[in-house]
């Protein structure tokens, strides 16, 4: 029977509706092979494109002078940043802040020894062209002057104290000479010393230097980072030129300040002094540490050598200048992948920081070829340069606190480079849910110092394995975006512990005659990092393995099971990481399914509408970039309230050596004068606020309410 007009048309709806659907699984089925196949070709792209020529030239151009942060010549290499940005097209803006900084006006130093003769002891480098070079200090210390005898504190610890006050040493009113090192801050130095009475404070960093470097002095900052880094004067926002401000005496800013005044001295200055002491014998606990000293130290003193020390240093207002580029997302241009590094140097920063700028500006010339090939990363990728780091990670920490709802809700992760490249070897830090992307990275990308390797075979053959670090430290710009805001993170870079570390030596040509003569291990660390990115940015669905975080937490449980001897129950945690154990297990066959999906392997009748695989693909992406989060409390760390992650952050007990549950850690070592029922009630009230964290995160994963 001949169909009526009404059934045709029905038929023809019917009809089109299957081709359409069949069409667009096809398409589907099509785009999915070609995304993959996209990313491996970029990949390829990428890496073929670096050239150690161009990173030669971005770093010789931003080493041309010293440039600290607040100064003309620092705003001179925000506008070179800005400029190559701009001369690759990509999207390009500044974000200043006005925030305080730290600056000496004089110094000066005379030994008065015991035969009566007087020497002033040098405190600059000599034979380093002038040219901007700021003469040695420690950045915030306050400005004061000393005449005592001299004493060898070793590190400054509350050991050294104690071992010391055993020698029968007294070292109140001392000038005491401190060798840099011992898990200590600048500032957590100057502070013990304060409590024991000493008048003043040098420090000199020892190690194996070349002769030529033994007058390098290094500098640095003495503020104090448990309130929290970034702007003295502007805790917990941004310092803004019409913001808020708190003023220089309020409680808050001058505990961020050590009391006693301080400065660096070179190796060099440290052997006149240290040479002529007399008085106790080296305590026999430091011997062997001190049998890698370059300075033979057989008595402590104190004197009789007589130290006359002067410091002045003034604090003023300061401009600093973040400059970005943004390469927005063609699907998803509101999740942020974030690359930095820092720009400003204490000199002329060949190594810290600007063989990492190189890379970033080599990663942003790499970025604009791939764009200009068609690549179009589905999420945004931000990069990100920033200024005064030296001082305390403040341009980092200002943009994040001003940015801190976007940023939680928008942020997949942030990729620190600081110093590139300060000699041979691979070392990585981060978060572990990044683990399996940064290890399936060092597969591609060759080892710039072994023939025919990877950096992860060249790793595993050199080391057994490819060992990656946690992010507890807080040294670098990583700081604010996992310990405050808990975006998943990494830090990277190549070798470490260089001789002209702060120093006016870190120039360019310590980089092309020590560090990296050829530049090809900064062509690795940027073909790694620019590879992470790229993932990053455009993997349809993110590999965050967060088994083996759950893996990682509960080896942490064991170590501290045994550090507390069995006294105290971690019920509140195991029972939390089973919990979060089950989610990540979970989420991962979650993941699994959805990549067969993606690939196209589910049997033709289990067809799924195309705009409801893209929502679910979505919402699994969130909860695996927001499971970070869960490990933040709004309460922060006992005595340190800006640090709001709980796994990961500063401990204030260095003898521990422990670098997790940071407050837990604390809780042990500060509650040893408390009762018996004070101490467990401090312990036990850690142990529950970790669990609950790692509960919160796990629910985060699951991404359903209770």
């Amino acid at each position: 029977m001949p169909f009526g007009s009404k059934s045709m048309y029905a038929f023809l709806i019917l009809l089109f509706t299957v081709v359409f659907f069949a069409t667009l699984r096809h398409e589907q089925n099509l785009g999915s092979a070609a995304a993959k196949k996209s990313i491996r070709f970029y990949e390829d792209i990428f890496l073929s494109s670096a050239s150690n020529n161009s990173i030669a030239a971005y770093l010789r151009e931003l080493t041309l002078q010293p440039h600290l942060a607040g100064t003309a010549a620092s705003l001179r290499t925000a506008l070179y940043v800005k400029a190559q940005f701009e001369s690759h097209n990509l999207a390009t803006h500044f974000t200043n802040y006005t925030v305080l900084l730290s600056y000496p006006v004089s110094s000066s130093l005379t030994a008065h020894f015991g035969d009566g003769s007087a020497v002033p002891v040098p405190l600059s480098e000599r034979g380093v062209r002038e040219n901007g070079v700021v003469m040695p200090f420690h950045a915030y210390s306050p400005s004061g002057s000393a005449y005592g005898k001299a004493a060898f504190l070793n590190h400054g610890r509350e050991e050294d104290y104690r071992e010391l006050a055993a020698q029968g040493v007294e070292v109140e009113g001392c000038v005491g000479i401190v060798r840099r090192g011992g898990g200590l801050s600048r500032y957590e130095v100057v502070e013990r010393a304060a409590v024991h009475g000493v008048a003043a404070v040098l420090m000199y960093t020892d190690g194996d230097r070349e002769e030529e470097f033994s007058e390098g002095v290094e500098r640095g900052t003495v503020m104090g980072v448990s309130l929290g880094v970034g702007d003295p004067l502007s805790p917990g926002w941004a310092g803004l030129e019409t913001g808020e401000r708190l003023q220089l005496d309020d409680p808050r800013v001058r505990e961020k300040f050590p009391k006693l005044p301080s400065i660096p001295i070179s190796i060099d200055a440290a052997k006149t002094i240290l040479r002529s002491l007399k008085g106790a014998e080296v305590p026999q606990e430091w011997k062997n540490d001190l049998k890698s000293s370059s300075i033979d130290i057989g008595r402590i003193g104190p004197g009789p050598t007589m130290l006359k020390f002067s410091y002045e240093g003034e604090k003023k207002m300061s401009t600093i200048h973040n400059v970005f580029a943004v390469i927005r997302g063609s699907e998803e241009p509101d999740r942020f992948v974030l690359l930095g590094n820092h720009r400003d140097a204490w000199t002329y920063g060949a190594v810290d920081p600007n063989s990492g700028t190189a890379a970033l500006l080599e990663l942003a010339r790499q970025y604009a070829l791939l764009m200009r090939m068609g690549w179009k990363p589905r999420r945004t990728i931000i990069l990100c340069s920033w200024d005064a780091e030296e001082f305390g990670m403040i341009g980092s920490t200002e943009w994040v606190e001003q940015n801190l709802l976007n940023l939680a809700s928008k942020s997949v992760a942030y990729i620190n480079v600081d110093c590139a490249v300060q000699g041979p070897g691979f070392f990585a830090s981060a978060t572990p849910q990044l683990d399996d992307l940064l290890l399936e990275i060092a597969k591609k990308v060759k080892d710039p110092d072994t023939e025919m390797m990877t950096i992860f075979e060249k790793e595993t053959v050199t080391n057994q394995a490819m060992n990656i670090q946690r992010l507890s430290r807080v040294d670098s710009d990583f700081a604010p975006f996992l310990q405050h805001a808990g975006i998943p993170s990494i830090d990277m870079y190549y070798g470490k512990d260089f001789p002209v570390y702060h120093t006016a030596f870190d120039s360019y040509d310590w980089m092309v005659n020590s560090g990296d003569p050829l530049f090809h291990r900064h062509v690795a660390v940027t073909g790694v990092w620019g590879l992470i990115g790229l993932h990053l940015a455009d993997d349809a669905i993110l590999h965050f393995n967060y088994v083996s975080y759950a893996r990682q937490l509960l080896g942490y449980t064991h170590i501290l099971t045994e550090k507390l001897g069995g006294s105290f129950s971690l019920h509140p945690i195991t029972d939390a990481i089973q919990e979060f154990m089950a989610a990540a297990t979970e989420i991962e066959e979650e993941v699994k399914v959805l990549e067969k999906m993606l690939s196209c392997k589910l049997s033709e009748d289990e067809t799924m509408d195309d705009g409801l695989f893209i929502l679910k693909r979505r919402m699994l992406n969130d909860r695996l970039i927001f499971a970070e989060r869960g490990f933040l409390d709004g309460e922060g760390l006992p005595g340190k309230q800006w640090f709001k992650h709980l796994v990961y952050g500063p401990c204030t007990n260095h003898e521990s050596n422990l670098d997790f549950f940071p407050g837990i850690v604390d809780a042990i070592a500060g509650s040893t004068g408390m009762n018996k029922i004070e101490r467990e009630g401090v312990i036990r009230h850690e142990i529950w606020r970790v669990g609950r964290a790692i509960q919160r995160a796990a629910y985060a994963l699951r991404g359903q309410l209770t």
